[in-house]
């Protein structure tokens, strides 16, 4: 749709197809985006400092500020000069098997000139990503499967489902089978999950990844729920999870075309000899967990992968390791976690409140009262402001609670969370003994929690400060006597001047005629 938005993650997919040395018209088409749109991106990851490789390894607000926001995209000079150039260089290479140029020569010519120009690499990749753009123009857009090793990978669930049997309840648990199928070998792979939710279905397609040892470079899934948002011909909108998972793991999604089944042939085929020689096969047997149900079905597969084709004079598993195993992109070192996103807004107390935790986490004060991206995965919370991130927590799932970093707070903010019993003894003591010890019992006595009495001893501390010494001194020694360790018995003493409470002769005011009120405290 025009002027819609594109996420990141889905630019993202389209980096990865131009690291392919996919064509814009072809990345447009696989991506599901207009041509000029991704002439734009592309033009600006080009002159992007950064680089493909650089950009793909931004966090998705890093990108999308870097890509949309700031600098007009980041514009590059050299590419400019270097465009009107184009014409003059395609021609002179048209010619190059009367006159002998070559690309070399021309970038000679071309630094002469330009002295701050690309360098040889630069000009050749500039070069040769234009070229190959311009010839697409003339090619049809329909990909042909040549089930080039490691290339592809097809995804889809059986439809007839098997279960095991719930030990306390007798029940039978239904569940679903994912299947995959590497068209170049035939070298198939199952496993059971308790649905086909997109949670279940990424966590199916991860395990595959680790049983075959490394990534297709392509996923095809059918147009299943769990993998495509919106069903269309020509522009399938991949769910945002799924795009994350190929992101991190460097594939690119394709989805098969609505009522094409042709597009996945292959692995429909397979489904089929899943439901012979592994549903068939397990039929009277009775399994009491989902593990034992997938340990049993992982025999049965790879005895499958191991049996002699019948046209072909090796195994699926022979082929595979010949053909796919040594085309697949390597495992990342970490395991991919399903991201969340949402906006919030930065509350005065620093904080911002994910409500599917009930759970508050901090944000440096710097940014209260604007609104902030926030990324979470199972693990980790990420807060992004303008691009930059300004704040990391490990994820906390107790409601109600705070996860604080002091440097985020303010300075009256960091001395108002830094209260404890202890400073309080410690300020009150240095104030006036009595009060010290005051405080010391109100803590010490209570069954409350010590957060119950941060108040009193706020209040104490004042009327500390308002009140005449000996007053105050007096009031604090009478409430210790009689065991009254509160701001509200102290009050009351105060605002009687202490009527009916002995003051010692020592503490008491001198007499003359400067000394206003009544006359006598007791």
């Amino acid at each position: 749709m025009a002027g819609k938005t594109k996420s990141m993650s889905q630019i993202k997919q389209l980096l990865l197809l131009k690291k392919q040395n996919v064509s814009n018209r072809k990345a447009a088409t696989q991506v599901g985006m207009d041509k000029e749109t991704v002439n734009n991106y592309v033009r600006k990851a080009l002159a992007d400092p950064l680089g493909i490789d650089g950009l793909l390894k931004l966090d998705d607000p890093v990108l999308e500020h870097r890509l949309k926001g700031g600098n007009a995209a980041y514009p590059d000079e050299r590419f400019e000069e270097f465009k009107a150039l184009l014409p003059y260089l395609e021609e002179e290479m048209s010619k190059s098997r009367k006159t002998h140029v070559t690309l070399k020569l021309l970038w000679e010519e071309y630094r002469r000139e330009h002295p701050d120009g690309y360098g040889l690499t630069q000009f050749r990749y500039h070069y040769n990503q234009n070229t190959e753009a311009s010839k697409e123009k003339k090619a049809s857009t329909i990909l042909t499967d040549l089930y080039v090793g490691g290339e592809k990978a097809f995804l889809d669930y059986t439809g007839d489902t098997l279960g095991y049997v719930d030990r306390e309840t007798g029940e039978i648990i239904k569940t679903q089978t994912f299947v995959a199928s590497l068209p170049a070998s035939d070298y198939g792979y199952i496993l059971f999950v308790p649905s086909q939710r997109t949670e279940d279905f990424v966590y199916a397609i991860s395990q595959y990844f680790k049983h075959i040892g490394g990534v297709p470079k392509i996923l095809v899934p059918d147009n299943l729920k769990a993998a495509i948002v919106k069903s269309d011909r020509y522009e399938p909108s991949v769910n945002r999870i799924l795009e994350d998972m190929a992101n991190h793991y460097g594939c690119f999604i394709l989805p098969t075309r609505p009522v094409h089944p042709k597009d996945k042939s292959l692995v429909e085929d397979h489904v089929k000899l899943v439901y012979q020689r592994v549903y068939a096969e397990l039929r009277n047997m009775t399994f009491f967990s989902l593990d034992e149900l997938n340990k049993a079905a992982a025999e049965k597969m790879k005895a499958h992968n191991q049996k002699r084709m019948l046209q072909h004079p090796y195994t699926r598993e022979e082929r595979f390791l010949a053909v796919d195993k040594p085309n697949l992109l390597p495992l990342p070192t970490e395991d991919f976690e399903i991201r969340c996103y949402t906006d919030m807004k930065v509350a005065p107390n620093c904080c911002i409140y994910l409500g599917r935790d009930k759970h508050y986490y901090s944000v440096p004060f710097q940014h209260i009262g604007k609104k902030v991206h926030v990324e979470y995965t199972r693990t980790i919370v990420k807060v992004y402001s303008e691009g930059q991130l300004v704040a990391t927590h490990k994820r906390d799932y107790a409601p109600g609670k705070y996860t604080i970093v002091n440097e985020h707070l303010a300075s009256n903010s960091r001395e108002y969370r830094n209260r404890t019993p202890e400073r309080y003894i410690e300020r009150c003591e240095n104030m006036l003994p009595e009060l010290g010890l005051l405080v010391r019992m109100m803590f010490m006595t209570s069954k409350l929690p010590p957060e119950m009495h941060y108040r009193s001893c706020d209040g104490l501390m004042s009327l500390q400060r308002s009140t005449d010494p000996i007053i105050f001194r007096t009031a604090c020694k009478t409430a210790i006597e009689h065991g009254k360790y509160n701001y509200k018995f102290v009050c009351q003493l105060v605002d009687s001047k202490c009527i009916g409470v002995q003051i010692p002769e020592s503490q008491c005011p001198p007499s003359h005629a400067n000394i206003r009120g009544k006359k006598q405290f007791i």
